[in-house]
């Protein structure tokens, strides 16, 4: 560990070898490499092994000092072990002080290794790289100054920031030597460190010539700007040592300086065209109107003829001019800047648009408006005289948009009345779009008059014929009114849907067209921002309000405008409006059917809706809130929906679309859900039967399933509503026998809700009853087996005198429908064995055949009945109409209507059962009774 012992060794190895030859220690050289490159021996030892190694190369003679070392020692350079990296920079160490200036061959060579050594990941690498770069100055830095200074000038820009640390404090070496002095180390100003860096400066000058000296120093004072810390402060303690007075040496290398600022300003390399902005505003600061006539010039020549990263440079480069200079500085050149800044504003290149933009606003923040009243007013003429140039009329609009993309406030107010002027031409309106897309925070300002004029330039096409120019320019303004409505920030938002819903209302069919359209053109736009969904029900309030105007093409538009907001608008949002949109059609459908002309209670059908597809942008909302909706939107979106197919022609409903109804209402009908809702789907479902016709006819199964399962349900109206869907499925069905099977079970207590409790048993089974007669009623003619229709008239009669009175009722029902079916035999076979049976001590029973006597001379097979029949019925129900129970009497005074107008002698029938008619009007009788004597047509008949 002894550095003189290793030393002395070293030496002694050389002499052994001088005096006996290498031939006689074969293994020497080989143990002395391997040592160098040993992973696991030490600094110190590899530092011995090179210091053993130069000795015997020098004792062996310079050729082999120079082949060994481009063969076997420099190639290890880059070698992946930072030991054996070590070991070559531990001999580049003690070689060129001991070789002398037999070293000269191997400048060249050795100084990469030295460089690459200097940014090594490994610290003790740097270290002894960096040792060996000043033993190299030291030893060859004055002999051989135009071989090392290159590539020290080459490290100052390198992009390794360790690298650039390293290259100035060796340039800072080599510099004091060649000047005879010593790197300061404090802050270089006292008196006799300027009187050094006098004497250096001259030595140097002397030494390197003017040309590399401005060169160097330039390249110096640079790197004082460099983006790293370490950097800059190597760099001034350098810069101190070799330069007494910083302001004279500046104007000295001026010239050479700004050159190479530029350079670095169009490198295209960020980190350097920075540093190279940041000098040159160092050098304004510093100088000031001793140079900006001289910089000022320069950059602009470099505007107009670099590539676009020497005009991105250029623009760097400028902002910091105006940002390091004075006011009264900028404003003498003012007229140079403008026309610089103009013309960059103005580029081809984004990015060169981009840093003109920063660079006018820095000029912006010096000299305030006139910045805007030199450039603005040149670019305004030159993009509206441009007519046929289209290149200068898209560089002037180019640095228009980049002015406004920073001062947008200052500048709209000014530019949007221009551009608007009517008739809008081609030009104006790629020009307003082209500003929309760069001021989107501060446009929406301005949104009354610029979506004003662009819808009244869109109206004013509407229904004329076009040429191909007035094709061209329609288009331009749309893709405008698209550029606007896509650009605007969100808080423009709320501005640009209220300014168009307040055209919606228009007197003119055109304007309200190009209100739907441009509502299509705004959700289209900013489906992705999603940003506009709290004005979703003004834009709902507009469009539905629409459904019924009398203009066709409002209508389409319209269409066009709901379908594109249910297609980008996720259906969970828009169900949360199901209820708002309910009550908008409520509300119009209402208006239109009381105003002056209208219809009044008669059919109404939505203008909106009677047309192609006019029904399937509401579509998914609906059925996404029956799909997936909770109780409340599952009962809105279905009674909703049969809101829309009452206000929808059936023509519009056939095909695939009344299926696309359908299905989802079917899904879930059978759910667990509220009474309301089934209600709900019921109805809608009993509507789209009434409007679907024979293309439900695949749904019967379905629908029949669906409709007998409600006919249990605890709710009554359930029920009632799935008797009434029951009769409009009739039409359709085919295969009645199984479905009078089912019913006729249920009836009697035998199907599926035979379970339930007692109270609840009895009302199934007159719903079920009622459903039986329904279906008889209407398809018993359908039946194919000849057991259907007597087993439900067995059924009826089972049930004719069970203890509930509904139940009798509807028994007597089911009587009346299959006695009308099976003929007048079977129904004087009936007659005889329920009505005019002698068993009727009971009221249940008196009433049960009071109700039959109704139903059955109330259906078609009543007239067929023999007289003497009907004597023995009428006699029965006067007896009837004068019970002690006010339920037979009720029932009595209903069915005495039907025996009068069953009779063939219809005056004598009304003589005989008057007297019975008029006791029942006594006024201390029962309002019941009374009602129910209403209900008979024979009260009429008296009257």
């Amino acid at each position: 560990p002894i550095p003189d012992v290793r030393s002395i060794s070293a030496k002694a190895f050389g002499s052994l070898t001088r005096g006996l030859g290498e031939a006689t220690f074969p293994d020497l050289r080989p143990w002395l490499i391997e040592t160098l490159m040993s992973e696991d021996g030490s600094s110190v030892e590899r530092s011995g092994a090179a210091q053993g190694l130069t000795e015997v190369l020098m004792a062996s003679g310079a050729g082999l000092v120079e082949n060994v070392m481009h063969e076997e020692i420099l190639p290890l350079r880059s070698h992946p072990k930072a030991s054996t990296r070590e070991g070559v920079l531990w001999v580049l160490t003690f070689l060129p002080s001991s070789l002398g200036q037999a070293f000269t061959p191997l400048i060249d060579s050795s100084l990469p290794a030295l460089l690459g050594g200097l940014s090594d990941e490994s610290e003790q690498v740097r270290d002894v790289a960096m040792r060996a770069g000043r033993v190299m100055i030291r030893s060859h830095g004055k002999a051989h100054v135009d071989k090392i200074l290159p590539s020290l000038e080459e490290g100052l820009i390198d992009e390794d920031y360790r690298i650039r640390v390293a290259s100035l404090t060796l340039l800072g070496d080599l510099l004091s030597l060649i000047g005879g002095t010593k790197v300061v180390k404090g802050d270089g100003d006292t008196q006799e460190d300027v009187r050094q860096a006098e004497r250096a400066q001259a030595q140097i000058a002397l030494a390197l010539g003017s040309d590399t000296r401005k060169r160097v120093l330039s390249s110096l004072y640079m790197a004082r700007s460099d983006t790293a810390a370490v950097v800059r402060q190597s760099a001034v303690q350098v810069w101190k040592t070799v330069v007494s007075v910083t302001p004279r040496t500046l104007r000295e290398i001026l010239d050479v300086l700004v050159g190479q600022i530029v350079t670095a300003l169009a490198s295209g390399h960020p980190e350097q065209t920075q540093v190279a902005g940041r000098c040159l505003g160092d050098i304004v600061h510093k100088l000031g109107d001793a140079v900006l006539p001289e910089i000022i010039p320069v950059l602009r020549d470099a505007l107009y003829r670099g590539d676009e990263h020497t005009r991105r440079g250029v623009c760097v480069g400028l902002i910091e001019v105006i940002g390091c200079a004075s006011k009264e500085q900028i404003i003498k050149f003012l007229d140079i800047l403008v026309k610089a800044v103009q013309d960059a504003l103005c580029d081809e290149d984004e990015g060169v648009r981009q840093m003109a933009a920063s660079c006018f606003q820095s000029l912006y923040t010096v000299v305030g408006n006139r910045a805007l009243d030199e450039v603005v007013p040149v670019l305004l003429v030159a993009m509206e005289s441009s007519e046929g140039d289209q290149v200068a009329r898209h560089r002037a609009l180019n640095g228009l948009t980049g002015i406004l993309s920073i001062r947008s406030k200052e500048l709209l107010p000014y530019l949007v009345p221009r551009l608007l002027s009517k008739p809008m031409t081609k030009n104006h309106a790629d020009a307003l779009g082209s500003i929309a897309s760069v001021t989107g925070g501060t446009i929406h300002l301005h949104f009354h008059s610029i979506i004003s004029t662009l819808m009244s330039e869109l109206s004013s096409f509407s229904g004329q014929d076009l040429d191909e120019e007035e094709e061209k320019r329609e288009e331009a303004i749309r893709e405008c009114a698209r550029v606007v409505c896509g650009s605007v920030e969100e808080i423009g938002v709320n501005f640009l849907i209220s300014e168009v819903a307040s055209k919606c209302s228009s007197d003119k069919d055109s304007m309200r067209t190009e209100a739907c359209r441009m509502f299509q053109v705004i959700i289209e736009e900013r489906a992705e921002e999603a940003d506009f969904y709290e004005q979703i029900p003004i834009m709902l309030r507009d469009l539905i309000a629409r459904l019924n105007d009398e203009s066709s093409l409002v209508l389409k538009a319209c269409n066009a405008a709901l379908k594109s907001l249910t297609t980008h608008v996720p259906a969970e949002e828009l169900v949360n409006h199901i209820e708002f949109i309910r009550n908008l059609i409520a509300s119009m459908v209402s208006d239109a059917r009381r105003r002056k002309g209208g219809v009044g209670d008669g059919e109404f059908l939505l203008p909106g809706f009677n047309m192609p597809k006019g029904l399937e942008p509401m579509l998914p909302i609906y059925q996404r809130g029956i799909l997936y909706g909770n109780a409340i939107i599952r009962e809105a979106s279905a009674a909703g929906l049969g809101e829309l197919i009452n206000l929808t022609a059936s023509k519009y409903l056939a095909g695939p679309f009344i299926i696309k109804m359908t299905g989802p209402l079917l899904r879930i009908v059978g759910d667990r859900n509220p009474s309301n809702v089934k209600i709900a789907i019921i109805q809608t479902l009993g509507l789209i039967l009434t409007k679907g016709g024979p293309a439900l006819r695949a749904f019967v199964p379905q629908f029949q399933t669906t409709f007998v399962k409600a006919l249990s349900d605890p709710s009554r109206q359930v029920r009632t509503e799935a008797i009434k869907a029951l009769s409009l499925l009739m039409p359709l069905s085919t295969r009645l026998d199984p479905l009078i099977k089912e019913l006729v079970a249920g009836s009697l207590g035998k199907g599926p809700s035979a379970a339930v409790e007692t109270a609840g048993a009895v009302a199934v089974q007159t719903a079920t009853l009622e459903a039986l007669a329904v279906v008889i009623n209407r398809g018993g003619g359908k039946a194919k087996l000849p057991i259907s229709i007597p087993s439900a008239l067995d059924a009826g009669k089972d049930m004719i005198f069970h203890e509930d009175d509904g139940v009798r009722e509807a028994a007597a029902k089911v009587i009346g429908a299959a006695c009308a079916l099976l003929g007048e035999e079977t129904t004087s076979d009936v007659v005889q064995e329920l009505i005019l049976e002698k068993s009727d001590t009971s009221a249940d029973r008196k009433h049960g055949k009071a109700c039959c006597c109704h139903r059955i001379l109330a259906s078609e097979v009543g007239k067929q009945i023999d007289d003497e029949l009907l004597s023995s019925m009428s006699s029965l129900v006067k007896r009837l109409m004068k019970d002690e129970k006010s339920n037979v009497r009720e029932a009595a005074c209903v069915a005495v209507g039907a025996v009068i107008g069953s009779a063939s002698d219809t005056s004598s029938c009304i003589a005989d059962v008057e007297s019975a008619i008029l006791r029942c009007m006594d006024p201390k009788e029962t309002m019941e009774v009374h009602t129910s004597e209403l209900q008979s047509p024979m009260y009429l008949v008296c009257r």
